[in-house]
């Protein structure tokens, strides 16, 4: 099959995962596409199967002695940030940098997304302006299944164990927590979840996530005065005390952020949900402490436990792990060379499942896709670059 039929099929399929479910996956619809995902690669003659938790598991044996074993690995959920049902992909042939109307509310050209310019000349997959894309991750998806494919069809391809996991639930930090290492044993990983083509990241956020609850008083309008608490003033004032300018809109490069993403609640009660993030864990610890500070100075101001608090660590920087040995870092970017790709690292301003992975013993850097402006309806995918990548993935191959 080819690549594009492959990822506008997986496209199509609803897999948003949800922060505030507890179970695993978090949301059934994820295993719509991992059956789908191993009913394919069982087409291809692999031993592959989905576990009770939603992975998929294969690996492509050895054709050859004295290579190294590699995995791939990608995750099936989508965010929850937009729209991700009904998604209808549409192709744009020969992108030339006009304006691109996704629908009559939705529009996008160079001048506001600069990242279009990367594209044209290009075939590029977009949105219709109702739902994000998915290629977050489907387009890595689909770049290890086409590359299964082309290793199954190919023998005169030499390599060693090719190992290939697909997750549920990464853009809710829970993609590495049930990933099974007593099976996927490669000396180290790549995960296919970046952005443009020939982008290395081993460097990414240290990460958590704060929920507050803030409690008020709840009296009638109409008495209130100097009794009732509210409490969505209180979340408001909470805001107000963080650094302004740890606002995830001012930051860029290695600049950490405090994200607030949810908010909800009444006079009486509201809750709040941060994610934290900064490369730096000095800094990042001190921001964890400006929280802390936060909620005592509101405790102590109003006279009761108006403010709880709870920070829960959600990943690391990879880097301190992979600085003790690049070796999966040189290879992509030997293979990425040899691919007539520039490659080109940059710290992700994100989160990855390799984080996680790499803490738990197998390296595992992060790849680019081709896709951009992840996580909402002005998402698009190079067609050219997804299948670039794909020609990199085989040159790792060809390099161990």
């Amino acid at each position: 099959m080819d690549i594009v039929k492959r990822f506008i099929n997986y496209a199509k399929i609803d897999t948003q995962s949800d922060p505030n479910s507890d179970t695993i996956p978090s949301t059934s619809k994820q295993k719509d596409l991992s059956r789908l995902l191993v009913e394919e690669l069982k087409e291809m003659k692999l031993d592959a199967f989905m576990d009770k938790y939603g992975y998929v598991y294969a690996k492509i044996p050895a054709n050859t002695k004295g290579k190294r074993p590699v995995g791939f690995i990608a995750h099936v959920d989508t965010s929850y940030d937009a729209p991700g049902n009904n998604v209808k992909p549409r192709i744009i042939k020969n992108y030339q940098g006009e304006e691109i109307v996704l629908n009559e509310q939705y529009k996008m050209s160079p001048d506001k997304f600069d990242c279009l310019n990367d594209v044209i000349g290009d075939d590029i997959i977009v949105t219709d302006g109702n739902t994000l894309l998915g290629a977050d991750n489907k387009a890595g998806v689909a770049i290890i299944m086409d590359l299964a494919q082309k290793l199954t069809k190919d023998n005169s391809i030499l390599h060693g164990d090719v190992y290939i996991g697909f997750t549920p639930d990464e853009e809710i930090g829970r993609g590495p927590h049930k990933f099974d290492l007593d099976y996927f044993k490669p000396d180290f990983a790549y995960t296919i979840d970046g952005g443009k083509v020939g982008g290395l990241n081993y460097e990414n956020f240290n990460a958590s996530s704060a929920d507050i609850k803030f409690i008020g008083k709840s009296i009638h309008p109409g008495t209130a005065k100097n009794k009732m608490i509210n409490a969505i003033h209180l979340a408001m004032e909470f805001h107000s005390m963080l650094p302004t300018f740890k606002n995830p809109a001012y930051t860029e490069k290695r600049e950490g952020f405090n994200h607030l993403s949810s908010i909800k609640g009444s006079v009486e009660e509201a809750t709040v949900h941060y994610i934290i993030r900064n490369h730096d864990y000095n800094e990042f610890k001190q921001q964890e402490k400006e929280f802390e500070t936060i909620k005592n100075y509101l405790n102590n101001k109003y006279g009761y436990e108006a403010v709880h608090l709870t920070i829960k660590e959600s990943y690391l920087n990879m880097y301190e792990v992979l600085k003790k040995d690049m070796t999966p870092v040189k290879i992509a970017e030997e293979a990425t060379k040899k691919a007539n790709v520039t490659p080109f690292a940059s710290p992700m301003r994100g989160g990855t499942d390799g984080a996680q992975l790499t803490y738990m013993g197998l390296p595992c850097p992060n790849l680019g896709t081709g896709g951009y402006n992840y996580h909402g309806r002005y998402e698009f995918l190079s067609i050219n670059q997804m299948k670039k990548v794909v020609e990199i993935l085989l040159e790792i191959i060809k390099l161990l």
